[in-house]
């Protein structure tokens, strides 16, 4: 629940004073994702976003890849997302070279192209629906903590009367003074710019790897082939990809290139670079939307600082090459939503650990996903023959290889991504992968049982169920199965045997959950 009083903030001025369990800055796909957790879970929570409410958030992703769409399922999303776009399963980074996606064992063998939009639009849907208090035109302008409790100094930018906020808004303080929200917990998804980790004092050190690259929606009388159509020269690197609704994403850069993000961009710069990189603009005319943009790679050192986290572009920020970004950042709020709720309704047996463990199994892959972009886009843009040649090679020996056809879609899809095992887990284990969909007893499947929000118990018939322990319980869709596994609330394994009792199987889940505890939101 919460609370508005008026009170005296520390700087003396009188203003009002809201109180949640979590507050969220930024109503990104990242923020939204770990607000509608949350709210699901039980929690009050409250989504600040700088942006008014009717503005368009017209940002340059556009590729929901097989991972991001498994998390989507365990929400009961994924199909209506996937309905907005169009499917890719062929990929060609550069050349002639051709990686096919239906290698993937997933229930989704393919990228999905859909404009970003439609991902916000889904996930701030399911937010409010779960009781996220979703509040516009508020720019955070202090952050300060002490070990209860986080403080946000919060100042309206919109000075408009209640008649002009819907039932999720919060209006301005009395007289437009600042006002402050209370959290047990902040998280900070406001981007490569963000607030939040500005007032941490954490830095976000990086460079920059390409600049003045231009991005735009467009039409084309005279589309090319390939679903997707990529290439790099001396002089240009080109790319387009279709939504499905006849608009095309377009970016293209020239590594001659000065332009500062706030100078202008035309259509015909713009086809010019098309033109040099892939031998035809293909007909470009009537851009909805352009803009120019560089691209940095920062990472920040720590993704938690006491009870503040930081999350998708507010902790890692890299080039668009893969179209890794927001997938990452979904990625981070599914593993940090659980370990919240775990905590704040106190069901984690070392709720310190736990939520360390955010940064432990984050940051690696943020900074994996920072190189690998990074490496890419090195290698579709290479200006030099010597460079040019290396990645004919390095193509060529990708295509003929299976098993690093494997790895590198693994990488690019999200499924190849695993944690780190439990510390005192012995190996080789499961634990820390990605679980795939099982099938599982009545027709049902492993990512439908993850819709219940919590932990899922795997076991043969027969077996018991942990008395009081918040989970979800199931049996094998076949007979003669005898492993037990215990899959997280995101999706990866936290214990599996081959073989078990009752004890040993209570004894592990144990580990992870304490008994009793608040039921979730339906």
């Amino acid at each position: 629940m919460t609370a508005a009083e008026d009170t005296t903030g520390a700087s003396g001025d009188t203003g009002t004073t809201e109180v949640f369990d979590v507050a969220v800055v930024g109503a990104g796909p990242t923020g939204l994702l770990l607000a509608g957790d949350l709210a699901a879970a039980g929690l009050s929570v409250t989504l600040l976003e700088k942006r008014p409410r009717t503005a368009a958030n017209l940002t340059r992703a556009f590729a929901v890849h097989a991972r991001t769409l498994e998390l989507l399922d365990a929400r009961g999303l994924a199909d209506e997302l996937v309905s907005t776009g169009r499917r890719i399963d062929l990929l060609r980074p550069f050349g002639s070279m051709a990686l096919s996606l239906r290698r993937l064992r997933s229930r989704y063998p393919f990228v999905l192209i859909t404009p970003q939009y439609e991902t916000e639009k889904l996930l701030e849907r399911r937010a409010l629906s779960t009781g996220t208090v979703i509040q516009y035109d508020c720019q955070v302008t202090g952050l300060r903590q002490d070990h209860e409790t986080v403080t946000l100094d919060v100042q309206d930018t919109e000075k408009a009367g209640p008649e002009d906020h819907g039932p999720e808004d919060h209006g301005p303080g009395p007289d437009g003074r600042p006002r402050q929200i209370h959290a047990r917990h902040v998280v900070g998804t406001d981007g490569v710019r963000s607030t939040v980790r500005d007032r941490l004092g954490l830095p976000f050190p990086g460079q920059a790897v390409v600049r003045s690259m231009i991005l735009a929606d467009v039409r084309l009388t005279d589309p090319p082939e390939d679903t997707l159509t990529a290439n790099g020269t001396a002089d240009a690197f080109a790319f387009l990809v279709p939504f499905g609704d006849g608009w095309y994403r377009a970016i293209a850069w020239s590594p001659d290139a000065r332009a500062a993000d706030t100078d202008p961009t035309s259509l015909d710069e713009l086809r010019a670079l098309t033109r040099a990189a892939l031998g035809s603009d293909h007909g470009m005319h009537d851009p909805r939307w352009m803009s120019r943009f560089h691209s940095d790679e920062r990472q920040v050192p720590h993704y938690r600082a006491g009870r503040v986290f930081l999350a998708g572009d507010a902790a890692h920020v890299h080039s668009p090459a893969g179209g890794l970004g927001m997938n990452t950042g979904l990625q981070d709020a599914a593993n940090l939503s659980w370990k919240l709720a775990a905590v704040l309704h106190g069901q984690a047996p070392d709720p310190e650990a736990l939520l360390d463990s955010y940064h432990r199994e984050r940051h690696p892959v943020g900074r994996l996903v920072l190189r690998a972009s990074g490496a890419l886009v090195r290698a579709v843009t290479a200006g030099t023959p010597a460079r040019r040649t290396a990645r004919r090679l390095g193509a060529g020996l990708l295509a003929r290889l299976g098993p690093a056809q494997d790895r590198a879609l693994g990488l690019v899809s999200g499924i190849g991504i695993a944690y780190p095992p439990p510390p005192g887990t012995r190996r080789p284990t499961p634990a820390g992968r990605r679980a795939p969909d099982l099938p599982l007893a009545a027709g049902t499947r492993l990512y439908e049982a993850l819709r219940a929000g919590g932990f899922v118990l795997i076991t043969p018939p027969g077996a018991a169920t942990p008395p009081g322990t918040p989970l979800t319980h199931h049996h094998w869709a076949t007979q003669g199965r005898t492993a037990r596994v215990l899959v997280r609330p995101d999706g990866y394994v936290a214990w599996s045997a081959p073989a078990a009792d009752d004890a040993k199987t209570a004894a592990a889940v144990a580990r992870w959950l304490l008994p009793g505890g608040r039921p979730r939101k339906a």
